[in-house]
């Protein structure tokens, strides 16, 4: 009686097993992806140190799933993305071929694109949410609470300069932020004067980017002189890859010191950690696009609370789909400090969305509707 019982159990636990195993065996979810490039205008053009933008090329992914639909947006930046090469649309390619191997898979294998690992983050969040554009449900995305942002003032000469400015006080921004490094530095100079004339620090913030304008030979004595203007800080004063140049900025500059540029290209951990050990500068800015995705970013940020730096995200002209994904993990992040996510409004042929700008503070209105995102994948 035993023995046969026994022999019962044996038979139970070899049943059980067989049908684990068979469940271990059974194919995954059949996917599909779709990838396609749009070119978005500039209302006018985007002036910087690195010249004037009057559109801005980016990728469209899709992933088909189920019934369910997943969308990103692969934010490429010509001249400037690690991902600019030769072999990104073929890699995009490669993605599509792949993607039935899974999103890990996938995505260990594209360290080496950031601007595309991002974009399938994206394309999943969105594929595996209740709604396809709502991310992070939040009280932002119900629209009872929005980020503060920074508004953001083009290069260009004086006068339109002036007339940016005037515009974003006028708006209700608390936050300026101007790309300096294109014009005469004394003309710039007076801009950021006429500011602090009417405004003190307390009541306007000014921050300003040189995108690298600014020679090491040059940098401490226009930093000197910024200072005398309060302002907040300055991202990226010398072009990336002069690390021992930067670092001693980062020491000895007056005004506090943003790297920007400084990290893209940065795919391994490791060295993530020595550059913000090595140069130690007051803040790190992250751009999704560039420097990785969310992983990458979610990475920064530990190493910024290990060694107190300080950081914001800002968007790197992505159309609104972009805009949306960055924004919503941005505030699933909870800085209170002022963000950069101001761009939605510069393109003539953005995609309709719930997403507004008013007194200096990003909004998601659930009340508006998304438009037609299917016709981007019109072959």
């Amino acid at each position: 009686m035993q023995e046969s019982s026994f022999e019962s159990r044996v038979i139970r636990i070899i049943f059980v097993s067989r049908i684990l195993s068979r469940k271990a065996e059974s194919p995954k979810l059949k996917m599909k992806l779709k990838f396609a490039r749009y070119d978005l205008i500039f209302k006018v053009p985007g002036g910087t140190s690195r010249g004037v933008l009057n559109t801005k090329e980016t990728y469209f992914i899709k992933i088909e799933s189920e019934g369910s639909t997943g969308i990103g947006e692969v934010g490429l930046f010509r001249g400037l993305s690690h991902d600019d090469r030769p072999d990104f649309e073929a890699c995009m390619s490669w993605l599509m071929r792949n993607i039935n191997k899974g999103k890990e898979w996938c995505m260990e294998r594209l360290e080496e694109y950031p601007s595309i690992l991002f974009g399938l983050e994206q394309a999943f969040l969105s594929l595996e949410a209740q709604s396809m554009f709502e991310l992070y449900p939040s009280e932002f995305t119900r629209g009872d609470d929005p980020i503060p942002i920074n508004g953001l003032v083009w290069m260009g000469d004086k006068e339109f300069m002036e007339s940016q400015i005037r515009n974003k006080l006028n708006s209700g921004f608390k936050v300026i932020k101007l790309k300096i490094g294109a014009i005469d530095f004394d003309a710039e100079m007076d801009l950021l004067g006429s500011i602090r004339k009417n405004f003190s620090a307390e009541d306007i913030e000014i921050r300003v980017d040189a995108n690298g304008a600014f020679s090491p030979a040059e940098a401490m004595e226009k930093l000197k002189r910024l200072s005398e203007l309060d302002i907040h800080s300055i991202e990226q004063p010398i072009r990336q890859g002069q690390l021992e140049q930067m670092a001693k900025l980062c020491e000895e500059s007056p005004v506090p010191i943003a790297l920007d540029e400084e990290l893209i290209g940065l795919t391994e951990a490791k060295k993530r950690e020595e550059l913000l050990n090595f140069v130690k500068p007051q803040y790190l800015i992250f751009k999704p696009s560039l420097v990785g995705g969310i992983k990458v970013c979610n990475h920064w940020i530990d190493l910024c609370r290990k060694y107190d730096v300080g950081w914001w995200i800002t968007s790197a002209l992505e159309s609104n789909i972009g805009l949306n994904a960055i924004a919503q993990y941005t505030y699933s992040l909870g800085n209170p400090m002022p963000q950069g996510l101001g761009t939605g409004g510069l393109f003539t042929n953005n995609i309709p969305s719930p997403l507004m700008v008013d007194q200096g503070a990003l909004y998601y209105d659930p009340n508006l509707k998304w438009g037609d995102t299917d016709r981007l994948f019109v072959e």
